[in-house]
C-alpha cells in the first residue's frame, strides 16, 4: 500500500478470466467510493493455462498461488479470490482481512430441464468437480457425468453446441456475469450442499500491512466472514482440500450460525452429513466439531477414495 498525492493507493491483483475481472472490478469500485486509489495488476495462473482435469494435475492452489506469491513479493497489495478456489492451509506472511456479503451459494442446472427428475435416462451432464459430481450420482446414479473445463462462456459454448445434456454451475458466477437467464434450475441444499466458500469473495493481503488491512475494513461482512471461516475450519480439519467431494454451507440461524456438511464417495453411493450451531464468534470451533462428527462417520475414507481416484 501506497499514498500518491495524499491519497491511499492499492495494487489489485487478480486473474483475467471475465470472472475474475468482475470480481476485481467490483472491489476496486468499492474502494474507489471510499477515496482509494486501486492500479489492477493481471496475473496468470497455473489454473489459466492448464486444460486437463484439475484434480488430475494437483488442482490444490492452481488459481491462487501465483497471486499469493505476488503478495509476498510486494508486487501487490491485495488479492481477490474466490473462496472456494482458496485453499484453507494457512500461508506464512498473508491474512484474509476482508470477506464481503456473500452472493447465492446454490448450484444451478444449465440446459433445457427444469429439474433433475426431467433429467432423461442416461444424459449427460458436465461439471469439473468432484463434489458436484457425486451429489449427483447420489440423487441420479444413471447419469454419465462427464469432465468440462473453461471459463463460464466456453463452458455455456460447449453445452449450446451439443456435447452435454446439461452443464452444473455456480448461481453466483452467472449472475455477476449477466447470465442469470440461461438458469433452469437451481438445485436445492438438500441435493446439492455447495462448495466451501463458493459465492464468497476473500480479500487478502499480507499480515504485516495494517494500513490495507484497515481500509478494507468497510467492505467486510462479519457474518458473511464468520460462515466461510467455519467452513473453512472444516475443511481443513478433514484435510480434504478444495477439490474433494465435501460440501458445507454456513449460514445464519437466528442469532447463531447454522453450519450443515456432507461427505461423498466419489461414485456417490455412500453420502455422510453432520451439523452444528455455534455463535458466530465461535465459527472455528463449530467448523472443528462438525468435522469431528463427520470424521467418527468414516469422511477420512471416503475422501482417501476420492485422492485414490485421481
Amino acid at each position: 500500500m501506497g499514498v500518491v498525492s495524499g491519497q491511499p493507493f492499492i495494487r489489485l491483483g487478480t486473474r483475467s478470466s471475465p470472472l475474475a475481472r468482475w470480481q476485481a472490478e467490483w472491489v476496486s469500485a468499492r474502494l474507489v467510493s471510499l477515496g482509494i486509489r486501486v492500479e489492477m495488476i493481471h496475473i496468470t495462473t497455473q489454473g489459466d493455462v492448464t486444460t486437463g482435469p484439475l484434480g488430475q494435475i494437483g488442482g490444490q492452489g492452481l488459481f491462487t498461488k501465483e497471486i499469493q506469491r505476488a503478495l509476498l513479493d510486494q508486487r501487490i497489495d491485495l488479492a481477490v479470490h474466490s473462496l472456494k478456489d482458496l485453499p484453507t492451509e494457512a500461508i506464512p506472511g498473508l491474512t484474509i482481512a476482508a470477506v464481503p456479503t456473500r452472493e447465492s451459494t446454490a448450484d444451478v442446472l444449465v440446459g433445457p430441464y427444469k429439474a433433475l427428475d426431467d433429467l432423461p435416462p442416461g444424459a449427460r451432464i458436465g461439471t469439473g468437480s468432484l463434489r458436484r459430481r457425486a451429489q449427483l450420482l447420489h440423487a441420479r446414479p444413471d447419469l454419465q457425468l462427464l469432465e468440462i473445463r473453461g471459463n463460464v462462456d466456453t463452458r455455456l459454448r460447449k453445452l449450446d453446441s451439443g456435447e452435454y445434456d446439461a452443464i452444473v454451475l455456480a448461481q453466483a458466477g452467472l449472475s455477476r456475469l449477466g447470465l442469470a437467464a440461461r438458469i433452469a434450475y437451481i438445485i436445492p441444499p438438500q441435493l446439492m450442499l455447495p462448495a466451501v466458500g463458493q459465492g464468497a469473495l476473500g480479500l487478502e493481503t499480507r499480515a504485516d500491512d495494517a494500513t490495507t488491512i484497515e481500509l478494507l475494513q468497510p467492505l467486510n461482512d462479519g457474518l458473511t466472514h464468520a460462515a466461510v471461516l467455519a467452513e473453512r475450519t472444516l475443511l481443513n480439519s478433514l484435510r480434504a482440500g478444495c477439490l474433494a467431494p465435501v460440501g458445507a454451507w454456513a449460514r445464519a440461524s437466528g442469532d447463531n450460525l447454522l453450519l450443515q456438511a456432507t461427505v461423498l464417495h466419489p461414485d456417490g453411493q455412500k453420502r455422510i452429513a453432520a451439523e452444528g450451531i455455534a455463535p458466530p464468534e465461535q465459527a472455528m470451533k463449530l467448523g472443528q466439531t462438525v468435522a469431528a462428527d463427520l470424521a467418527r462417520q468414516g469422511a477420512s475414507e471416503l475422501i482417501s477414495a476420492a485422492h485414490a481416484g485421481r
